[in-house]
């Protein structure tokens, strides 16, 4: 099932998120519905929180930006292979590397994108899907979209890491978002 992304100015998105176990009611069907509605999105990533859940979970899939490399990103970006992946109760143990800019944007924040430093590297740990304990590196296009999602676990969103010059640059496209003023090809819950 597809479900609502939240949208910005929703209180959900600025909750710092709790652990889940095993025994959350219906996880199965829950990472089934979001991997339709991060498809359905054109996204390439969705934490919990987009969807109107307090929970550490969220799900990438690079695909989409790694499937369409040109040359000059093949070069930047050697070795980067898509990831498709499932990160529940994920807690970062390293962030590593040099910062390097990409223009970011939010399914819960649309028709907003903005360039945001980030590390080149992250180590998390986490759980699978099947709550195996993981350890792992990324590097790279995954680092940054795993870095991206981790935040909205942590009541983060890419627009925090903006000077407050660009914040005001942006402010009636935040307003418009928070106020149902915008217009996508996914559906959204708005607050107001």
């Amino acid at each position: 099932m597809i479900l609502p992304i939240v949208a910005y100015g929703n209180p959900v998105l600025r909750k710092v998120c709790e652990d889940i176990t095993p025994a959350y009611p219906d996880l199965e069907k829950l990472l089934a519905d979001m991997w339709e509605t991060l498809y359905n999105s054109n996204g390439v990533g969705l934490a919990a929180p987009q969807i109107n859940r307090p929970i550490r979970l969220f799900i990438i899939d690079t695909a989409q930006i790694v499937d369409d490399f040109n040359d000059e990103d093949k070069r930047k970006y050697p070795g980067e292979v898509p990831l498709k992946q499932v990160f529940i109760n994920a807690h970062v143990a390293e962030e590593s590397g040099d910062m390097w800019n990409y223009n970011e944007g939010c399914l819960s924040i649309p028709k907003v994108r903005e360039d945001v430093a980030r590390c080149s590297r992250v180590r998390l740990t986490y759980l699978d899907e099947n709550f195996a304990p993981q350890e792992q590196e990324f590097f790279g296009i995954a680092a940054r979209v795993i870095q991206h999602e981790y935040d909205h676990i942590e009541g983060k969103l890419f627009i925090d890491y903006l000077t407050q010059l660009k914040k005001r640059l942006i402010k009636k496209r935040l307003d418009d978002v928070t106020a149902g003023r915008v217009r996508t090809d996914y559906r959204m819950l708005f607050s107001k």
